[in-house]
């Protein structure tokens, strides 16, 4: 197994080590200035509710539970509004009646929001017309506009992204506790857009169901105005912890454990191309107390795997290390038994969750950026058959989507073709699903898991 010296753990550890994906600040007075206006901001998420979300973590790495992780690919600064943060959201409740209602097992909802707003790129530059310029690593750091100007890596975006990100956060918690979530309401969280799709009408019919339920319970004499669980919601946040400098400022101490939380979200993951184990996001990762995620994609070996859960979870804590792959449909099922039979011999308790998306992006003959329904399910399908043949439990799903009817992946139930991908092309990075497609899926999974 591959093995690497790790000296104490502070919250700053990691500027010893290489920072992959990292911004070209220009000025890095300005950039500490900024860090350290961020280091006396409030947290964002407090330590007790990170503790919490392992907790039902540690369920669904039992098999008593299923991780739904959804989101946008990149959270915009210029988009943001009260409908967009309300519509996601929507979108993940519904997907989560359609998974715990069909299924039979609890859904842990966390969302990719409040504070995705960095991306790793495959190169640092972009070039359009002979004019080379950094690439755009999310509005975090620049803009999507091309021109010298927006892509200047600026600190102050960060203090930015921190007051968006709560913001959004004071919205979901009041959405998900002020009785925009009672199950109730089922029935008007299907968007408009959404109500003529055969998906939509198998919603409904499942709406309806649940209807049913809760007047049978009045009829018994229970009375679901007293079940808090049938009014309100637990609704975590989660986001790629890329840009390490705003990670480690929102970094404290909690005063019941002692234990360092990354309060930036109450879960973070390491991507891919940030996994080296002796990388910077590693050693960052290795000291908070959060429950966190990190990405395998289809060269990750039983070794680096290995190692990763040693360094990450030395503790084997339930709940504390989620597993996302990312391998593709074409080769999950070569890739994937080896590592979960060594990390089940090693002992490890980690959730495994599949990434259906980011394996199995390609450009169209439109010359659009997308990615087709077919193989994203078809990736959910060979995941759940390898941990079926293991005895392993497949323990969620992690995937992009947006409440927008936005056209960026092709197929789903209405059939998305190549020559409407430019009708409402809209992501800053990458092609998410829409709420069609996302319900599609919703349902897909909830058969997977019923077989």
């Amino acid at each position: 197994m591959v093995a690497i010296d790790h000296p104490p753990w502070t919250p700053t550890s990691w500027q010893e080590r290489p920072a992959a994906q990292q911004p070209e600040w220009p000025d890095p007075a300005a950039l500490d200035g900024v860090l350290k206006t961020l280091s006396g901001y409030p947290p964002l998420v407090f330590a007790g509710e990170a503790r919490q979300l392992t907790d039902s973590l540690a369920r669904v790495a039992a098999g008593e539970a299923y991780l739904l992780q959804a989101g946008d690919c990149a959270e915009s600064f210029e988009t943001f509004s009260a409908n967009s943060i309300r519509e996601r959201l929507k979108i993940i409740l519904q997907m989560a009646v359609v998974l715990t209602y069909s299924a039979g097992v609890p859904t842990v909802k966390v969302g990719r929001i409040a504070g995705q707003f960095a991306k790793p790129r495959s190169s640092d530059v972009e070039t359009i017309d002979g004019q080379s310029l950094p690439s755009f690593r999310g509005h975090m750091v620049n803009d999507v506009e091309f021109s010298e100007a927006a892509r200047r890596a600026d600190p102050a975006r960060l203090v930015e992204a921190y007051h968006q990100s709560a913001a959004t956060l004071n919205l979901l918690r009041a959405f998900t506790k002020g009785g925009f979530a009672d199950l109730s309401r089922v029935h008007h969280w299907t968007q408009e857009f959404v109500r003529t799709s055969p998906e939509a009408r198998r919603y409904e019919t499942l709406a309806d169901e649940i209807d049913r339920a809760l007047r049978f319970m009045r009829a018994t004499g229970i009375d679901p105005a007293d079940q808090a669980t049938l009014h309100e919601v637990d609704f975590y946040t989660s986001h790629e912890a890329l840009v390490l400098g705003y990670e480690s400022a929102l970094t404290r101490i909690d005063s019941l454990t002692g234990e360092h939380y990354d309060c930036s979200a109450h879960m973070v993951w390491i991507g891919e191309r940030t996994r080296a184990l002796d990388g910077a996001h590693v050693e960052f990762f290795r000291g908070i107390a959060n429950p966190i995620g990190c990405k395998l994609g289809p060269t990750a070996t039983v070794e680096e795997t290995l190692a990763l859960c040693e360094v990450l979870d030395p503790d084997r804590t339930p709940g504390r290390l989620t597993l996302i792959t990312r391998i593709g449909a074409e080769r999950i099922a070569e890739v994937l038994p080896p590592l979960i039979e060594a990390v089940r011999s090693a002992g490890h308790p980690v959730v495994w969750s599949c990434d259906p998306m980011h394996a199995n992006t390609f450009t169209s003959p439109s010359g659009r950026k997308t990615r087709h329904f077919d193989q994203i399910l078809g990736e959910l399908r060979e995941f759940f058959a390898v941990h079926r043949s293991l005895d392993s439990w497949p323990g969620g799903v992690h995937v992009e989507l947006t409440g927008d009817d936005v056209t960026e992946c092709l197929g789903g139930a209405e059939n998305l073709a190549d020559d409407q991908l430019d009708l409402r092309y809209e992501t800053m990075c990458d092609p998410r699903l829409n709420g069609r497609q996302s319900l599609d899926l919703a349902f897909g999974v909830a058969d997977l898991l019923r077989t």
